[in-house]
């Protein structure tokens, strides 16, 4: 009598097991849309914004003026993490703080709102664990997966687990850097002149109102005497910056957390059509072998033997005033580029897996059975390389944002006034050894930082996928030093 009602809660559908349970999905679903109302009217705004931008570059696309009438209205509705309801802009009277959150000093109240962020980061991710908590315990009708133990494993593995932290702060910096900055985008990077500031002027004992753009010439981190504005330091106009300034006065910090956005931006967007090429052409390879696999492997030589340096800066120069080099800056050119050159890689990766699915008895069964290639590849093999593809792809996206921020850094990346990491350490190297080492060097560590954390994460994705892995060797100590190795 068990075994009957076990296997018909196996075949029941999670429909109907939602049907049958629905309290603990309808009290998460519940947490999740509270947690996402909170900050979801600013990220609609910009994702309805940049697909009206994109519909508004085609010649003749509908829509435009609809989505962007869409984002003006969700960018009025309020959030809860915004420099409105936690400003740390203000000016010092002589006996208080002014404008700021609750009087505080702008350092006080910037690091508020900054660790905010993090928290409510924190809880949406933690929210989103119990929801897979709550699935596993109230609705998966399996008791154990092969999922479990991959979880498992990558709980354990502490090399892995540095590697996701980073990466999580890193995508949180990307995601609020509007919120995350002291200061805005469009007042400390597009159109400094085009906003004005009030500032406590001692000398007369006056508030006075001045453009950002000149406010900006007088905090100028220049290396000499007092032409520094260093860490954790407030200029002479009472604005708090982290991190520094630039050496045209510009906030480092929103330089940097509106650079992050650039970088992850091009990684992501190159690794999603690299893998999707790589992805597409490891099943059919596989399925089909014989020739259909010697002309992929013959152009996939062909394009790693090409330079991929030289292939890149020829292909900004040719294509410099070209409209594609327009899109965003330049970022869009530098996806397809990456792309291009970084497909030859995944594919390789995910070749040798996809073979071994290929040969596979469910596989000859599904054939016997009648069904589409495209089907057999998409239902019966794409599932079994998916897991490499994320692991070679997170180690390879490390080096699609080193290579963005060395061509920044010869000045052949992103162009101006776009933020990027790597033109910040080429504004600063004559600085490094003077009192504003900070602009050079601090773009550098995280450089470094973000590199690691993204490989050591798929180096711990990459061990609990497969235990027997060098990595996975003796346990999480083993783990890590694999990792690290790696």
């Amino acid at each position: 009598m068990m075994e009957t009602e076990l296997t018909e809660d196996i075949d029941q559908p999670l429909r109907d097991r939602l049907k049958a349970h629905p309290r603990p999905a309808l009290l998460w679903g519940a947490g999740l849309c509270l947690l996402l109302l909170l900050e979801g009217p600013t990220y609609l705004d910009g994702l309805l914004g940049a697909i009206g931008f994109g519909l508004g570059l085609l010649p003749g696309a509908p829509g435009a003026e609809a989505f962007a009438s869409a984002s003006a209205f969700f960018s009025e509705l309020p959030h809860l993490l915004s420099r409105e309801l936690i400003p740390n802009r203000g000016y010092y009277d002589g006996s208080a703080w002014q404008g700021t959150f609750l009087g505080l000093e702008p350092k006080y109240a910037w690091l508020i709102r900054f660790l905010l962020v993090y928290v409510y980061v924190a809880v949406l991710l933690g929210w989103l664990w119990y929801g897979y908590v709550t699935f596993r315990r109230h609705y998966r009708a399996a008791d154990w997966t092969p999922t479990d133990d991959v979880i498992d494993r990558l709980r354990s593995h502490y090399w892995g687990l540095f590697g996701l932290a980073v990466v999580v702060f890193f995508i949180t910096m990307a995601a609020f850097a509007p919120v995350v900055g002291p200061t805005t985008a469009e007042e400390n990077i597009e159109g400094p002149y085009s906003h004005d500031m009030q500032y406590y002027d001692a000398d007369t004992e006056t508030v006075e109102t001045i453009t950002i753009g000149e406010a900006n010439l007088g905090s100028a981190s220049r290396g000499s005497g007092d032409s520094n504005v260093g860490i954790w330091s407030y200029d002479d106009f009472g604005r708090f910056h982290p991190v520094g300034t630039l050496v045209s006065g510009k906030d480092l910090f929103t330089f940097l957390a509106f650079g992050a956005r650039v970088s992850l931006f091009i990684g992501l967007g190159s690794m999603a059509i690299a893998g999707f090429i790589a992805t597409t052409l490891a099943l059919v390879t596989a399925y089909y072998k014989g020739v259909t696999d010697l002309i992929v492997v013959l152009t996939s030589d062909s394009v790693q033997a090409m330079p991929a340096l030289l292939l890149v800066i020829l292909a900004t120069v040719v294509f410099k005033n070209h409209w594609i080099a327009e899109l965003y800056n330049g970022a869009m050119l530098f996806i397809l580029l990456f792309a291009l050159i970084r497909w030859p890689g995944l594919w390789r990766a995910v070749r040798g897996p996809a073979l071994q699915v290929g040969e596979q008895e469910w596989v000859d069964a599904a054939k016997s059975y009648g069904q589409r290639p495209t089907v057999i590849m998409r239902k019966h093999m794409a599932p079994y390389i998916l897991g490499y593809l994320l692991v070679y792809a997170s180690l390879t996206l490390g080096g699609v944002i080193i290579s963005v921020s060395a061509l920044s850094f010869l000045g052949l990346g992103i162009t101006a006034p776009t933020p990027e990491w790597g033109r910040a350490i080429n504004i600063g190297q004559s600085y490094i050894a003077s009192q504003s080492w900070h602009i050079s060097l601090i773009p550098g560590i995280l450089i470094t930082l973000v590199v690691t954390g993204f490989n050591a994460l798929s180096d711990g994705i990459r061990d609990a996928i497969d235990p027997q892995s060098e990595g996975a060797e003796g346990g999480a100590t083993g783990a890590a030093a694999g990792g690290g190795g790696g």
